[in-house]
C-alpha cells in the first residue's frame, strides 16, 4: 500500500521573479493645498501633525477642550497656528476647507455633524461612529452638502496592507479563498491609562477595527455569512480590558481568521497571509512597521521593496486620498461609506464575543453598550 504523504515536500521552489508595480505609497494632490483645521489634539496627533508637516500640508488651526495640548501642538508642529478651545470657532472660519476630527467618539459624531453643516470636508478619526443608522445618515449628510467625508482607516496606507489590496483588486492570486491575520504584542500599557482602561473590548473595538476594516477591502463586494468572536483576559496581565481576542468569519466559498495576542511580552509577531485561486501573499515581520510582503505565484516568487512605515505613510495616506478626491471630483477611497462595512463586521464580532454565538454582519447597527 502506498504511503499517503498529503501533500508535504510536493510543492516546487518558486524561482524569484521582480515585483509588480503597484501603487501602494501615498499620492498627494497635484495644486491643491487647503487651509486644514485640527479638532482634537490627543496623543495619536503627534503622528497625524507629523505626516502632514513632512507633506508640506498647510494646517493653520488646532483646536481642544484642554488648551494647553492644543498649543503644545502648535509649539511643536505648526507655530503659526490659530488656537482655540470650543471647536465651533473653528468651523467658524471662512478659510479653513478641511477638517480633521479626532476626538474620541462618544463625543465625534455631534462634532462631524457640526463641520458638515458648515460645509467643512471631514476626516474623521476611527472607529468613525457607535452606530451603523449615525453612520449612514452623516454619509447621507455629506452629499447633501455637498462635501466629502472620509475616515482616518490609516491601516489601508500602512505598505505591506496598501501593496497586498492592490495585488488583490488587481487579481494577481485570483479570487480570495483565505484571509488569516495575526497580531501578537503587548497591549498591557492601557492598564496606566484612565480612558483605555475602561475600555472593555478596547482590542476588538478600537484596535482590531483595523484588521477588520482592511479585511472588508480585501474581500471587496463580498459580503461575510457570519462571525464568531471571542475575548480572555491573560493570566497576568495588569490592564482591566481583556487582551486576548480572536474572529472567525465565514464568507461564501472563503474564510478569514483574526488572532489578538495583546499580552506577549516577548518576541512580538504580526503576520498576514491571503490565499487565492492563483497565488498567496505573506507579510512578516516584528510588529506592524517593520513588514516583509512575499507574493507566490505561477510566474515564481516576489518580494517587493516596500518603503515607508505604518505610522508614517498611514496618516499621510488618509489625508492625501481625501485632497485628491476634492481636487478630483471623487469619492475617497477611504470614504465614510466604505468604512461602514468594516464597522458592521467588528460591531457583530464585540456582539458575538459578549453573547457567545455567531452574529451576522449588519444586523448589530449599535455597537453593544458593554463594549465601552
Amino acid at each position: 500500500m502506498r504511503k499517503k504523504t498529503y501533500g508535504v515536500g510536493q510543492q516546487a521552489v518558486l524561482k524569484s521573479v521582480a515585483a509588480p508595480a503597484l501603487p501602494y505609497a501615498p499620492r498627494d494632490p497635484r495644486c491643491y493645498r487647503p487651509a486644514i483645521g485640527l479638532i482634537g489634539c490627543g496623543g495619536i496627533t503627534q503622528s497625524h501633525l507629523r505626516a502632514y508637516k513632512t507633506a508640506g500640508y498647510n494646517v493653520v488651526a488646532l483646536c481642544d477642550r484642554n488648551l494647553e495640548r492644543a498649543t503644545g501642538r502648535q509649539r511643536e508642529f505648526y507655530p503659526r497656528a490659530a488656537v482655540f478651545r470650543d471647536y465651533r470657532e473653528l468651523l467658524r472660519r471662512d478659510d479653513i476647507e478641511v477638517v480633521d476630527i479626532a476626538t474620541h467618539p462618544a463625543q465625534r459624531a455631534v462634532i462631524v455633524t457640526a463641520a458638515l453643516e458648515a460645509r467643512k470636508h471631514v476626516l474623521s478619526q476611527k472607529p468613525f461612529v457607535l452606530d451603523l443608522d449615525v453612520g449612514e445618515r452623516l454619509v447621507a449628510l455629506a452629499h447633501k452638502r455637498g462635501v466629502k467625508l472620509a475616515v482616518n482607516h490609516n491601516g489601508r496606507w500602512a505598505p505591506h496592507f496598501s501593496y497586498m489590496r492592490h495585488a488583490v483588486a488587481r487579481g494577481l492570486i485570483g479570487e480570495l479563498l483565505g484571509a488569516h491575520l495575526a497580531v501578537h504584542w503587548n497591549h498591557d500599557w492601557i492598564g496606566g491609562n484612565p480612558v483605555f482602561n475602561t475600555v472593555k473590548h478596547i482590542i476588538l473595538y478600537d484596535f482590531a477595527i483595523h484588521w477588520f476594516d482592511i479585511l472588508r477591502c480585501f474581500f471587496g463586494d463580498r459580503q461575510p455569512r457570519r462571525v464568531f468572536a471571542s475575548a480572555a483576559r491573560a493570566n497576568g496581565q495588569m490592564a482591566r480590558p481583556p487582551l486576548l481576542a480572536q474572529a472567525l468569519v465565514e464568507f461564501d466559498g472563503a474564510q478569514a481568521s483574526l488572532a489578538f495576542d495583546g499580552f506577549t511580552k516577548f518576541g512580538a509577531h504580526d503576520t498576514s497571509y491571503l490565499t487565492g485561486t492563483k497565488g498567496s501573499l505573506r507579510s512578516v515581520g516584528p510588529d506592524v512597521n517593520k513588514q516583509t510582503v512575499t507574493l507566490h505565484t505561477a510566474r515564481g516568487m516576489a518580494t517587493p521593496a516596500l518603503r515607508g512605515t505604518w505610522f508614517t505613510s498611514g496618516f499621510h495616506g488618509t489625508m492625501a486620498e481625501l485632497l485628491c478626491a476634492i481636487e478630483e471630483k471623487r469619492n475617497p477611497h477611504n470614504s465614510a461609506e466604505s468604512s461602514l462595512s468594516g464597522l458592521a463586521l467588528c460591531f457583530a464580532a464585540v456582539a458575538s464575543a459578549e453573547t457567545g454565538r455567531p452574529q451576522t454582519s449588519g444586523k448589530v447597527r449599535r455597537l453593544p453598550r458593554a463594549a465601552i
